[in-house]
C-alpha cells in the first residue's frame, strides 16, 4: 500500500514538473518572436539604419554638395588636386548608401509590415524612400524606383518627371495612413526625431510636398502650384516653427562635420560663407565657424576675424591652410543632424507667394520670418538689425596663399526687403538667406542654385573639367553627378536607357529636369 501511495505522489510530481517544464528552462533574457512582435522590435529595430543613412559623410556631401555650394573648403589637396571639388569626378558614392542602407532594408520592412498587417510602419517606410530618394535624384536624375526589387533584366530607370510623380503620390498615400491614426503608438520606441508624434509627422510630410514642389517650380509650374497649394492648404499644418523641425539623431555618433574638421583637418570654412556672412555682417558666422588662428589672413576685414577657402581651390600643401577659420567648437558636441527646418519652410513659401500661389502669404513676412526662425535655430542675436540693415552687401574674396583663387564677388544682394524690387531680385534674396540657414544640410540649397542661379556663388578657381566627365565653361557650375559604375558594370542596358530619360549625355554638365535653362519669372519685363 505504501509503495502506491508513493508512486502516485512520483507521478503529480513529474506530471508538475512536465507541466511547468517550458517556464522553468526557458531563458529569461531570450528574445523570443513574440516578444519582437509585441514590442514592434521585428520592424521597427530598422527605422534607425534608414533614417542615419538618408545623409551622407565626407565624400558624399564635404566634398560634394557642400563645395557644390560653396558652404565648406578643403586644405587638402586630395588626389594631386584633381577631385570633386575642382569638377573632376573622383568619388560618387551617395547612391549606394540610399540603395544599400535605405533602399534595401526598406523594401524588407515594408514586406515584414504589410504581412502582418502594421499598416502605419509600411507608411513610414515608404515615406522615408521619398526622403532618400528625393535627395538622391538631385546628385543624379533618373533612378531606379519602379523597378526596384523586381527580378528583371535589365533593370529600368524612372525619369525625373516619373519619379517626382511617384513622390507626390506616395506622399498622399502615406499622410492619409497617418491622419488615420493619430494616436498609434508603435513609432514612439524607434522615432529619435519626434517620439513617435504622428501629428509631427504629417507636418513634415507637407513640408516635403512644399519642398518638392518648389523644386519644380521651374520645370512644370502647373503641377508646382497644385502641389504646393495642396501642401499649404493642407489641415496637418507644414512646419512653421523650431519646435517641429525634422532632426535626425546621430544615436551616440559624432557630427561628420566635427570629425572631418577636428580630427581629419580636411575641411574649413568656405569662401563663400566668408564673403557673404562677412559682407552682409551676419551674426550666425560665430554659431557656424571660429576665428581664423592667424590675424594676417583676414587684414581686408579686420572686424570680423575668419577666412575661408575657395571651392575648387589651388592647393600646395595641406598644412598651408590650417589656420584658416574651422568650424565653432559647437559642432563637437551635436546630438542631432539638421534634416528639414522652419526655416526652409518659411523660405518656400515666400518664394511660393512671388508665384502667386494660393494661401502662400506675404512674400515679406515669411522672408523675414524664415531668417528669424534661423537665428533662434541657431542660437544667433541682433535680429532685428540684421533685418534692417539695406547698405551691406558680400565681400571680395582675398586668399593670402594664393592668389588664383581670390575673386570678385558676384553679388550685390542686401538682407532689408525692398517692396519695390523685381521679382528676381526679390526671390534673389530669398534664396540667399535659404542657402545661409541650410549649412550642414546642402542637399535642397544645391537645388536652388542650379534652378534659380542664386545665391551668385563664386566659380571654381581651378576647373579640371574635361571630356572624361564633361565639361563646365569656367564661369559655369557643375550640374549634375554621373550615373555611378557599379551601374554601368552590371546594368548597362538600364543605364544607357536612363540616359535617352536624362535628356542629355551622362556627364556634369547636362541639366536635370528640375532646372531648366531661362528666367525664373518669364512673364516679368
Amino acid at each position: 500500500m505504501k509503495k502506491i501511495i508513493s508512486l502516485a505522489v512520483l507521478l503529480v510530481l513529474l506530471g508538475a514538473c512536465t507541466k511547468n517544464f517550458e517556464e522553468i528552462n526557458s531563458n529569461p533574457y531570450q528574445i523570443t518572436d513574440e516578444s519582437l512582435t509585441q514590442d514592434f522590435n521585428h520592424v521597427g529595430a530598422y527605422f534607425q539604419g534608414l533614417l542615419s543613412n538618408l545623409q551622407g559623410h565626407q565624400v558624399e556631401e564635404d566634398l560634394a554638395t557642400d563645395s557644390f555650394v560653396r558652404h565648406f573648403g578643403t586644405p587638402t589637396p586630395f588626389v594631386s588636386n584633381r577631385n570633386n571639388t575642382t569638377y573632376y569626378i573622383t568619388w560618387n558614392s551617395f547612391w549606394g548608401r540610399i540603395y544599400n542602407s535605405v533602399m534595401s532594408p526598406s523594401r524588407q520592412v515594408i514586406k515584414i509590415a504589410e504581412e502582418g498587417g502594421y499598416d502605419v510602419f509600411a507608411a513610414w517606410a515608404k515615406f522615408i524612400q521619398v526622403m532618400g530618394l528625393s535627395r538622391l535624384t538631385a546628385y543624379h536624375g533618373p533612378l531606379i524606383y519602379s523597378e526596384y526589387g523586381k527580378p528583371t533584366t535589365p533593370i529600368l530607370y524612372d525619369s525625373e518627371k516619373t519619379l517626382y510623380d511617384s513622390f507626390f503620390r506616395v506622399i498622399d498615400e502615406t499622410q492619409a495612413v497617418f491622419a488615420a491614426n493619430k494616436t498609434y503608438p508603435g513609432l514612439k520606441k524607434f522615432d529619435a526625431s519626434y517620439g513617435g508624434d504622428i501629428t509631427k509627422w504629417i507636418k513634415l510630410m507637407n513640408s516635403m510636398r512644399l519642398r518638392l514642389a518648389i523644386r519644380l517650380s521651374k520645370a512644370d509650374p502647373t503641377l508646382a502650384k497644385q502641389q504646393g497649394e495642396k501642401a499649404i492648404a493642407d489641415a496637418g499644418g507644414l512646419i512653421l516653427t523650431n519646435a517641429d523641425n525634422f532632426n535626425i539623431s546621430l544615436y551616440g555618433a559624432k557630427m561628420p562635420l566635427a570629425v572631418i574638421c577636428f580630427e581629419w583637418q580636411d575641411t574649413r570654412m568656405g569662401a563663400g560663407m566668408e564673403e557673404f556672412l562677412v559682407g552682409l555682417k551676419d551674426p550666425r558666422i560665430g554659431k557656424y565657424f571660429a576665428p581664423a588662428k592667424d590675424a594676417s589672413l583676414y587684414t581686408d576685414h579686420p572686424a570680423f576675424p575668419y577666412k575661408g577657402i575657395a571651392s575648387g581651390a589651388y592647393l600646395g600643401a595641406k598644412d598651408d591652410r590650417q589656420l584658416y577659420s574651422e568650424v565653432s567648437e559647437d559642432w563637437k558636441s551635436v546630438t542631432s543632424r539638421r534634416f528639414f527646418t522652419a526655416a526652409e519652410v518659411h523660405f518656400a513659401l515666400a518664394e511660393a507667394a512671388l508665384r502667386g500661389w494660393a494661401g502662400a502669404g506675404d512674400a515679406k513676412t515669411h522672408y523675414e520670418e524664415g531668417i528669424k526662425m534661423s537665428f533662434q535655430n541657431w542660437g544667433a542675436g541682433g535680429v532685428d538689425t540684421y533685418l534692417a540693415d539695406a547698405t551691406s552687401t558680400p565681400i571680395n574674396y582675398v586668399d593670402p596663399k594664393d592668389s588664383r583663387n581670390s575673386y570678385t564677388t558676384r553679388s550685390t544682394v542686401t538682407v532689408a526687403w525692398d517692396e519695390t524690387a523685381t521679382k528676381e531680385e526679390k526671390l534673389e534674396k530669398i534664396i540667399t538667406q535659404k542657402w545661409i540657414d541650410a549649412l550642414t544640410n546642402a542637399n535642397e540649397v544645391w537645388c536652388d542654385h542650379r534652378r534659380t542661379g542664386y545665391p551668385k556663388l563664386h566659380y571654381v578657381p581651378k576647373n579640371d573639367s574635361n571630356q572624361d566627365w564633361g565639361i563646365i565653361p569656367a564661369d559655369g557650375f557643375l550640374q549634375r553627378m554621373p550615373f555611378v559604375d557599379a551601374e554601368r558594370n552590371s546594368n548597362p542596358e538600364g543605364v544607357a536607357d536612363a540616359t535617352t530619360k536624362l535628356g542629355g549625355p551622362d556627364l556634369i554638365s547636362t541639366r536635370l529636369y528640375f532646372a531648366p535653362a531661362g528666367p525664373n519669372f518669364p512673364d516679368e519685363p
